[in-house]
């Protein structure tokens, strides 16, 4: 006899996690409200917003849990908590400055049937202020140690055609449940930013690959709560991105780009007198050596586990500077055929 509960699950549990999301929080929530996709829930995780954003909710999804947090726990742990509630197969985030399009969800599901061998997903990000502009296709990462949001303030024109990408932006992704708990879910250190290149670092040592899918699209207002250049954002930035470059990059490999690690922090700290993020941005690396110790603990037990070849990392890393500083997507071909 069936299980009446297994029968209900969702295909699909939506996470979005909540902190003084105001006005931008009822669009996303309105979004999947319309979604074509009728087999999912959705599970909002508030994380102590003051601003009486979720009890000003209109529109919303039939099947929407909400978690009451007492404590901001961040983008990583609040993150953590849905996937440990979710009934679905599937997890996909989508941040509540996001929109996603009636047929994201449905979009998702059809690249993962045409794909299978790559069960992570990004989405098509396009400016909540410009459709015209791209917010991301796709995260990126530079063998130096530098991670980007594929397309972030070019032209929607340059959207590239489906292929694998690095990793998926937090934003708006897909992952599969049990993988997504498997590699321990978002690094909770982290509290927020890099969390989600991060894992898709992980994930990729493990064996898993990430498909970009420009179906699957939303709009994203891009740290439209957190504000990109704030003194937190770069903070976090840097101490998450030294530490997701020392817990990941295989040995080898650490040793050929650290001196040119070296260079473009010192380019970026230069640059920092001039912007006014020099002191944010010491103050981050700072940090990150300081609190080393669970960094290097994670490389060891990465190393056990690893599944893919150095040459695989290798391949699948950015080695030209110049994408990178102009933030280009890097989005390549399939090796194989999609199945029908």
């Amino acid at each position: 006899m069936s299980d009446p509960a297994v029968a209900d699950a969702p295909e699909i549990t939506v996470i979005v996690v909540n902190y003084n999301g105001g006005k931008f929080l009822r669009g996303c929530l309105a979004s999947l409200a319309a979604q074509t996709h009728g087999s999912f829930e959705t599970i909002l995780v508030d994380n102590a917003s003051t601003d009486g954003s979720i009890d000003t909710i209109v529109e919303k999804p039939d099947r929407l849990t909400i978690l009451r947090e007492t404590s901001n726990h961040g983008f990583a742990r609040g993150n953590n908590l849905g996937a440990g509630q979710a009934k679905g197969r599937w997890v996909a985030l989508l941040n509540p400055d996001a929109e996603a399009a009636p047929d994201w969800l449905e979009s998702l599901m059809r690249a993962v049937g045409e794909r299978p061998s790559h069960r992570i997903v990004a989405s098509l990000q396009i400016a909540m202020s410009d459709n015209k502009i791209l917010d991301g296709a796709g995260d990126c990462y530079l063998a130096y140690g530098y991670a980007w949001r594929g397309g972030f303030g070019r032209s929607v024109s340059e959207t590239p055609q489906a292929g694998e990408c690095f990793a998926p932006c937090g934003a708006a992704a897909l992952y599969p449940r049990d993988v997504f708990l498997t590699a321990g879910g978002f690094d909770e250190g982290y509290f927020c930013y890099h969390e989600d290149v991060d894992l898709g670092f992980r994930l990729r040592l493990l064996g898993e690959r990430c498909q970009f899918d420009p179906r699957c699209l939303v709009r994203h207002a891009g740290s439209g709560i957190t504000g990109r250049a704030s003194d937190f954002a770069v903070f976090h930035g840097a101490r998450n991105g030294f530490w997701t470059y020392i817990k990941n990059m295989p040995g080898i490999l650490l040793l050929v780009t650290f001196p040119v690690w070296i260079a473009g922090t010192a380019a970026i700290l230069v640059r920092g007198l001039i912007t006014g993020r020099f002191g944010a941005t010491i103050r981050g690396l700072g940090a990150a050596l300081a609190e080393l110790g669970p960094a290097l603990r994670a490389r060891r037990d990465l190393k056990e586990k690893r599944k893919a070849s150095v040459t695989d990392i290798a391949a699948a890393l950015s080695w030209n500077p110049f994408r990178f500083l102009a933030r280009k997507p890097d989005v390549r071909p399939f090796r194989e055929p999609a199945q029908s």
